[in-house]
């Protein structure tokens, strides 16, 4: 109840803090949000080249495919990082005026899910123009976008802790990032690996098992009842574990930044 009553009592800040962070994003560019459709875009163009080329796949959805896979990692990836950075990137107000902290990492997940879906409207796009038409399971990718808030809440939580106290968290989740990414499956069809002794690195990714299952609701299949629960599960998890080290460590943060 008091977690509900501290929400309403500082919504107007933290919309203020989600406005912030997507001004601060873009702030210096000429573009500014319009970025975030181009930037997906040519990521794309270049690792379909690339990726294509070396493995052969030249099929018309391999854009499309790597592009859903792009989104979500970019999604994970920005998130989570802004997250890590959020109490020590406010400091400056964290040592002036109360404020509960969890809104400083939430506010840095929810305006990155904003230009995330921002540029959506390149993915149903490109979709389009390759052929790739929504169906009636397509309305089903809230679901994996669902798990992957919380997915990114628990972990976001997680890393905010641990940065105030360890400054080379964000070197490190920077290294860590490019493991997962190359865990995710996002250029490169997982057949292969699947039937391998290693299959296990993609089987207990949670984050390569929501990628899955938004790629499944684009391409119009059925969502994976395995690897949903799995994921949701994880998601939780780290969500309980993330909140009470935020909670039992956030009374020191100031003592720290």
């Amino acid at each position: 109840m008091s977690l509900l009553q501290e929400c309403r009592q500082y919504g107007n800040l933290f919309a203020e803090l989600v406005r912030k962070g997507i001004k601060l994003k873009y702030r210096r560019s000429y573009l500014g949000v319009i970025w975030s459709m181009i930037e997906p875009l040519l990521t794309m163009i270049v690792l379909t080249l690339v990726f294509g080329t070396l493995l052969g796949h030249h099929g018309r959805e391999f854009p499309v495919y790597i592009l859903s896979g792009r989104l979500i990692y970019t999604l994970f990836s920005q998130s989570t990082t802004t997250a890590l950075k959020s109490i020590r990137a406010n400091e400056g107000m964290i040592k002036k005026i109360y404020v509960p902290k969890y809104l400083y990492p939430l506010s840095g997940i929810v305006f990155n899910y904003i230009l995330f879906l921002i540029s959506l409207v390149v993915l149903a796009a490109v979709s389009l123009v390759l052929k790739v038409y929504p169906t009636l399971r397509t309305l089903l990718a809230i679901v994996p976008l669902l798990v992957l808030f919380l997915l990114s809440v628990g972990v976001g939580l997680i890393l905010a802790t641990v940065g105030v106290f360890f400054r080379d968290m964000e070197y490190l989740w920077n290294v860590l990032l490019m493991l997962v990414m190359y865990t995710c499956a996002i250029f490169y069809y997982p057949d292969r690996l699947l039937a391998s002794n290693v299959s296990w690195i993609l089987k207990y990714n949670p984050l390569y098992c929501v990628i899955a299952n938004f790629r499944n609701c684009i391409f119009g299949t059925a969502l994976d009842g395995g690897m949903l629960l799995y994921s949701f599960l994880f998601a939780i998890a780290a969500i309980v574990v993330g909140a009470i080290m935020f909670r039992k460590n956030e009374d020191r943060f100031i003592l720290h930044i």
